[in-house]
């Protein structure tokens, strides 16, 4: 259960890192609202999830989970621009993560 809330919590990380530009520097209240619950949500599920799993390692994951979900949202919804390169740095940060998993002994 701890991997599912480590998930989740990484998921809500992607949900404020994407609400971040539509905040406009905190003054829209909407997008700001939207960023500070996500935000403390999934800091919270982040904490629950480190009951259990070293700090180490769910941080790792979390970092990584929202680091990807930011980079997908940007491509697909935002039309960022990407090129080959990033697209294999993202691949060889998903490897990455599941290595950190797998040798986890949680």
């Amino acid at each position: 259960m701890p991997w599912i809330i480590l998930i989740i919590a990484g998921l809500f990380e992607v949900v404020w890192a994407s609400l971040l530009p539509a905040t406009d520097g905190f003054t829209r209240w909407l997008p700001t609202a939207g960023f500070v619950a996500s935000l403390g949500l999934s800091m919270y599920l982040l904490s629950v999830a480190t009951r259990t799993i070293p700090i180490g390692t769910g941080y790792a994951v979390w970092v990584g989970i929202g680091a990807l979900g930011a980079f997908i949202v940007g491509v697909v919804v935002k039309g960022d621009e990407t090129n080959p390169a990033q697209v294999l740095a993202m691949g060889l940060l998903v490897a990455a993560i599941v290595a950190v998993k797998v040798t986890s002994a949680h």
